[in-house]
């Protein structure tokens, strides 16, 4: 049975940013290294942009597993941030739970490393507790593309929706004359290509 069409929501989503450490980095293997933390960077920022409430969580720091993207530190210095002591599914710790409780959403857009396990983890508990769940594909990262299909086929069966971050920001934006230099900059800023049509944009418009 397929599960009906839930938009996103600006006034109902939260942001959860789990374990994009820098020994995890080193695992990703089913997109390029500099695109993916283009794409993790893009998902900051576009939370910032709407002003999305934002968790960010580790997982055994001091470990092999490494510190917090520093940028994401910097993206969010008064972000609520919890370095779990060893649960690998941040569920199940009692600290990051009771911060995302404590932003009132119910619409979770998640990303993290590695994907079948850091992101569906959680994913998949907070599903079972009655949230709407939107897994950021490109901004999530793992091995290879057999564990990745198997994750997100795993978390789309349980009502999980699989966007890219592009398509997280439209989906929120919905008009754009909502502000269309304000959008437009931030995907210049992540994709080169885009920086054109914005060029055009502005061209078109001082000639106006």
């Amino acid at each position: 049975m397929a599960t009906p069409y839930k938009r996103l929501d600006k006034s109902q989503a939260a942001v959860l940013l789990v374990d994009h450490q820098a020994g995890l980095l080193s695992l990703v293997r089913d997109i390029e290294p500099d695109k993916f933390k283009n794409n993790v960077l893009a998902l900051a920022d576009l939370a910032k942009y709407f002003n999305l409430p934002t968790i960010l969580t580790t997982s055994f720091e001091d470990g092999p597993n490494g510190p917090l993207v520093q940028e994401l530190k910097q993206t969010f210095p008064d972000a609520p941030y919890i370095a779990r002591p060893g649960q690998i599914n941040a569920w199940d710790n009692e600290d990051f739970t009771k911060a995302v409780k404590a932003t009132g959403r119910k619409q979770l857009i998640i990303a993290g490393v590695v994907t079948e396990v850091c992101v569906a983890f959680p994913a998949l508990s907070a599903m079972a507790e009655g949230y709407d769940v939107f897994v950021v594909t490109d901004a999530s990262g793992t091995f290879n593309e057999i564990t990745r299909n198997a994750a997100w086929a795993r978390m789309a069966e349980a009502g999980a929706q699989m966007l890219s971050w592009f398509g997280v920001a439209c989906e929120l934006h919905r008009d754009w004359r909502n502000d269309i230099e304000g959008l437009g900059t931030l995907f210049a800023n992540h994709i080169p290509d885009y920086r054109n049509l914005m060029a055009s944009y502005s061209t078109v418009k001082a000639a106006r």
